[in-house]
């Protein structure tokens, strides 16, 4: 088996940073914290690095622009797959959850079939990937076809989180309905007509969307994936799913709602290029006000996983928080929230997923990346 000593890290652990400290993986698991005895490792000196657990990445939309980086132009599912998989790599990220919209009343790739081609080439490539690379399946309720294809995917072990989401104008996400209508038109180049045509087809469906969610929330308990809803816009729209078994809001639009969400026990994501860019783009919640207020559990790359690691490093000069707790919103709280109990902090017997970083230019980089101890991204960046 092979054994790793990683020496002189300032390492964050679950409740602390501590400097020059020794970490000793075997095989993919961490096994002792400063050893004693560590005949036959092979060391690596991170002097100057601050090491920290793998992240892991809840909701990340990344992959379907991997696949259609332009409206109607889409490349191979195998090559969009190796580039998330090396992006998220870079990133940082040891664990993604790709979020891939089930959605057939929209355009692009977030229609049934496409998006369940996607599912399983992700699940296909893992064989050949850097780190653990999951699916998300996003289920638009509006949407009277997705629940086959979904219940389908979940069976064959093919989605390993699931939300709930409803982009009907005039609550959750698109209050304005005039904000839908330039989402579609910026974003797939759609007309007004077109846009008229799914506005019609939204409204109608809804009628049997209570019944559908719940069909869906149960076979996904069945079969032990997560629950998590979108958008919430209300107290009582927390209520609702949490009684479906939501264990995850995302995205909760307003202070109100992400304090109803953890009252109900769920924990609450947002969104790290919320972090970096200083403003929601839909106009809702700043993700910097949901951690200054206490009510943020985790964050997620979103639509740009590189923005995670830097926004999370931002948050003690930007929040006053502990850098422990910083790390929590990104590694052992959404692991704690997926039922991934195997990883997400520096503690003996955890899954070796682990980060070294070093800061360039304020900006910090991953440098080493280990997933299940395997090293999977080494970058040099010093040029003397």
């Amino acid at each position: 088996m092979k054994r790793t000593l990683l020496t002189h890290a300032r390492v964050v652990f679950p409740n602390e940073v501590r400097d020059n400290v020794s970490i000793l993986v075997e095989g993919d698991t961490i096994t002792a914290i400063d050893p004693a005895s560590y005949a036959g490792a092979t060391e690596v000196n991170l002097a100057g690095r601050t090491l920290m657990p793998g992240m892991i990445d809840l909701h990340c939309d990344a992959m379907e622009k991997e696949v259609e980086p332009r409206p109607g132009v889409h490349f191979p599912l195998e090559f969009a797959c190796a580039q998330a998989d090396k992006r998220n790599a870079a990133a940082g990220i040891t664990t993604v959850f790709h979020a891939l919209s089930f959605a057939n009343h929209e355009l692009g790739v977030r229609n049934n079939t496409f998006a369940a081609d996607i599912a399983r080439a992700i699940g296909d490539w893992q064989t050949h990937a850097l780190i653990d690379n999951r699916v998300h399946v996003r289920y638009e309720v509006t949407d009277e076809t997705a629940p086959a294809v979904l219940s389908v995917l979940l069976k064959d072990g093919h989605a390993h989180l699931m939300s709930f989401m409803d982009h009907s104008p005039g609550q959750g996400q698109f209050r304005d309905v005039e904000a839908y209508r330039a989402y579609l038109a910026n974003t797939y180049k759609t007309d007004a007509a077109q846009i008229d045509d799914i506005l019609v087809r939204k409204a109608e469906a809804a009628q049997g969307a209570m019944h559908r969610m719940e069909q869906l929330a149960q076979l996904a308990r069945d079969c032990g994936v997560s629950i998590a809803s979108h958008d919430d816009d209300s107290p009582q729209k927390v209520a609702t799913v949490k009684a479906l078994g939501a264990v995850v809001s995302e995205f909760p639009v307003n202070l109100e709602t992400a304090q109803a969400a953890r009252a109900q026990g769920l924990a609450t994501l947002f969104g790290a290029p919320n972090i970096l860019r200083g403003k929601s783009q839909s106009g809702n919640m700043r993700a910097l006000d949901a951690v200054l207020a206490g009510v943020a559990d985790c964050l997620c790359g979103d639509y740009s996983p590189a923005a995670l690691l830097p926004s999370v490093l931002k948050l003690p000069d930007l929040a006053g928080i502990a850098l422990h707790e910083a790390i929590a919103l990104v590694t052992c709280n959404p692991a704690r929230a997926a039922g991934l109990h195997d990883r997400g902090s520096i503690a003996v017997g955890r899954r070796a997923d682990l980060v070294a970083v070093q800061t360039l230019g304020g900006l910090p980089q991953a440098e080493r990346v280990w997933s299940g101890g395997v090293l999977s991204l080494a970058a040099h960046f010093d040029h003397a």
